[in-house]
């Protein structure tokens, strides 16, 4: 039965799919997560949900096997840049990697938020791969390096500033010079929440609805009412002024996040996609590029709550919870209808059971320090300002932290504990917006263990240059920096500061 459902769904995106003339739209899958949905079951709701192309951050075999035969346009990631800066080293990454699936992989996006840091080499990196692919005979699979809005000269007033930052003109010409010749479009990567934040806008630019109370006329009398198009179209003045003018873009991130600032929330996520996906499924294009078709890729599947991060919304783009139950409505298929998707089906979750604070020790400092331990191993961005749970008292605050830990390691026992002043109760504690989580049982995840040795989630190169501090103390100094604390934090000011040591031990295979 469920082969029969896999395989009617991928006939629909066949029948429906119409390439080169429609825009696609596909989502991004990342697994920087104490809990992940196993790929065969990801492939399933893509596929039932009509999503025709994907973005993975990993090379595993196991999870792009799950791709195979789908029909599924798939994106892969390679993050150890530095470690494919000789031919040699790229051929046997691609032998090993690619070659096995070239059934199954359309393109290789080599790094992401990479730029800042590493610039030439990962240029380089790339160039070795594309040969790599040339000499096994696998021209048709495309290498790429997708460019953050961040690359754009800072404050724009209008579209026709747009402008690259001059110390990667130099690389980003050699960039687009490959990508003409191979007929390979530019890949964007867009936050929008980012740029609004960013630049004081209104949170109503950031929806495609022409609500907005900003609006931004340029030069050519071009009308701006969305930061979707404002920057897109920022991108093209960009491209115009770098010498190449007609470079197809395609939307490699673009999303809204449900948790952790003001405006991230699921009401907002719901409108900011309701407006975007139907507009992109128009094919109507924007001012400087009308009727031209926009691909673009959804940020992201699920949640991941334990991605370094430099802002808290950055964990909580996910239209999905890690338990596989969607967050809000959404038309993945971009005709605007008032539906959900299809929830994940397989997933087993665990046992109602929360861990609270008992409330016995009335020491604050000792409470303190199991509150900072539970957070430093788990997720309490929901706890930052204008977070869904940034309104607990002092005890709803230590509560919500046992329970993400209590839930980060499936509800063990001993996960309650905290010298005494956790408890284990069946009665949901939620309270409002706040969710106190009930995770899935132990399947495929990885349990989430802390480790003070974070170099190598850093070399992933996922996240832009300062979300990942070199140890604990650089991390704690920054932090201190940022929100003007001192090195504790004060359970008073979690809403600033919920996590001041966390460190990322488990790094994905990638390479």
């Amino acid at each position: 039965m469920a082969s029969t459902m896999i395989l009617l769904s991928y006939l629909l995106i066949v029948l429906f799919r119409n390439d080169g003339v429609e825009a696609i739209i596909g989502i991004n899958w990342g697994r920087t997560s104490a809990q992940r949905i196993v790929p065969s079951q990801v492939v399933d709701l893509l596929l039932q949900n009509g999503v025709s192309a994907a973005r993975i951050y990993a090379t595993q075999p196991d999870i792009i096997s799950a791709f195979r035969g789908s029909g599924i346009d798939l994106t892969v990631s390679s993050f150890n840049t530095l470690g494919l800066d000789s031919v040699d080293a790229a051929k046997f990454w691609v032998q090993n990697n690619i070659v096995p699936f070239a059934d199954t992989i359309r393109n290789i996006y080599v790094g992401s938020y990479v730029w800042a840091e590493n610039k030439h080499p990962v240029f380089d990196s790339a160039m070795n791969i594309h040969n790599a692919l040339h000499d096994f005979g696998l021209s048709k699979i495309k290498v790429n390096l997708p460019i953050p809005h961040l690359m754009l000269k800072k404050n724009l007033t209008r579209p026709s500033d747009g402008e690259f930052v001059d110390e990667f003109k130099e690389v980003f010409g050699r960039l687009f010079r490959y990508l003409e010749e191979n007929n390979t479009p530019l890949v964007m990567e867009m936050v929008p929440i980012t740029y609004i934040i960013s630049n004081n806008y209104d949170v109503s630019f950031g929806l495609a609805d022409n609500k907005s109370t900003n609006v931004i006329t340029d030069i050519n009398g071009f009308v701006y009412t969305n930061v979707f198009e404002f920057l897109h179209d920022s991108f093209v003045w960009a491209l115009k002024k770098a010498g190449a003018p007609n470079l197809k873009i395609v939307i490699g991130q673009v999303g809204w996040p449900t948790d952790g600032h003001p405006g991230a929330n699921t009401s907002m996520a719901e409108r900011f996609y309701k407006a975007l996906l139907p507009f992109v499924m128009s094919n109507k294009g924007t001012p400087m590029r009308p009727g031209a078709p926009i691909d673009i890729y959804i940020q992201g599947l699920q949640d991941e709550n334990k991605i370094m991060f430099s802002a808290p919304y950055h964990r909580h783009w996910g239209i999905y919870r890690g338990n596989g139950e969607p967050k809000y409505k959404i038309d993945l298929s971009g005709q605007g209808r008032d539906i959900f998707p299809t929830r994940t089906k397989g997933i087993m979750r665990m046992p109602d059971r929360w861990c609270v604070f008992n409330g016995l020790n009335k020491n604050k400092s000792e409470v303190m320090k199991q509150f900072e331990k539970a957070c430093n191993q788990s997720d309490c961005t929901s706890l930052y300002t204008g977070g869904s749970c940034s309104h607990l008292d002092f005890a709803g605050n230590v509560s919500y932290a046992f329970n993400m830990f209590f839930q980060f390691n499936f509800q063990g026992e001993e996960a309650c504990y905290f010298e005494g002043m956790g408890q284990v109760v069946t009665t949901n504690p939620s309270s409002g917006s706040c969710l106190f989580r009930v995770d899935v049982v132990r399947g495929e995840q990885t349990q989430y263990l802390a480790t003070a040795d974070n170099s190598n989630a850093c070399s992933s190169n996922r996240h832009r240059k300062g979300s990942c501090p070199g140890s604990a103390a650089d991390e704690n100094t920054e932090l201190s920096k940022k929100y003007h604390i001192g090195s504790t934090c004060k359970l008073h000011e979690v809403p600033k500061c919920a996590i001041l040591l966390f460190l990322l031990s488990t790094f994905l295979a990638l390479f």
